[in-house]
């Protein structure tokens, strides 16, 4: 079969006012819808700071999109090497205004074939980096009066995706922990709220796991005729980040053109 193209990223053409001149750190950003979440807040004028383990395709996107943008390689796993570019993108931009908890990784598993050495290592990529990197900036975020920690999690816990058990656990997880982090950060003035992404054609996507079957679920099941892109959560994370979302905490947002 033959590859499809990646749909052009587009973006709102709306500029936050609010968001101009803010320090943003995106973990995984090197690629896929981190990519374009940096390309956005970039976009907006921000100052943006992004981790990823893919250290070529990271510093040539920072490298593309000019001085006030940075990248440092890390392998998120390492919860002590994870706080230490944090601490290094934070100190890079000026300090944090805004968490993009990002990164993930939606390897396809069998539950029969699922040892407790596995399970931890997709936790250690899909859960644990979005709580220690949301401690990591609360200092920052406080000293500063306040700031926005956006989460991301999934519809393939929704939807009942099959061979993404310990994948699905992590991002539905994502939902309880936005919640309560919301209650304990909001007397510092931080909001959490989630963005869940439907099947995002990302290049990742379309070159591992798109076929004809899944286009035509697409068609059976979007709402909206069409095919969701890295863009559309961009679009979503940076309203949720500025001030015209002030009083938004503690929510969920779908971005799935119905399908969920």
């Amino acid at each position: 079969m033959s590859a499809r193209p990646i749909p052009t990223v587009t973006y709102a053409g709306v500029t936050y006012n609010s968001l101009r001149g803010k320090g943003v750190v995106v973990t995984g950003g090197a690629t896929g819808i981190g990519s374009d979440i940096v390309r956005g807040f970039a976009g907006q004028g921000c100052h943006v700071g992004f981790l990823d383990r893919e250290a070529a395709a990271g510093q040539a996107l920072a490298a593309s999109l000019g001085a006030t943008v940075h990248f440092e390689p890390c392998d998120v796993t390492d919860v002590a090497a994870l706080k230490a570019a944090v601490a290094a993108l934070s100190q890079r931009i000026g300090g944090v205004d805004v968490l993009v908890n990002n990164v993930a990784n939606d390897q396809r598993h069998q539950i029969d074939e699922v040892t407790p050495e596995y399970f931890d290592e997709r936790v250690a990529i899909n859960l644990r980096p979005n709580f220690f990197a949301a401690q990591a900036v609360l200092p920052s975020m406080r000293a500063r009066g306040g700031g926005a920690i956006v989460n991301l999690g999934s519809v393939s816990w929704k939807n009942k995706n099959l061979d993404l058990s310990v994948y699905a656990t992590c991002k539905s997880a994502m939902s309880g922990f936005t919640r309560v982090l919301a209650k304990e950060v909001g007397r510092d003035h931080i909001r959490v709220n989630c963005v869940v992404p439907g099947w995002v054609m990302t290049e990742r996507q379309v070159s591992l796991w798109l076929d004809e079957a899944g286009e035509r679920a697409m068609d059976e099941n979007h709402c909206l005729p069409g095919r969701v892109i890295g863009a559309d959560i961009a679009n979503m994370v940076m309203f949720l980040a500025a001030d015209t979302a002030r009083m938004i905490t503690a929510q969920e947002f779908v971005v799935d053109a119905g399908w969920s």
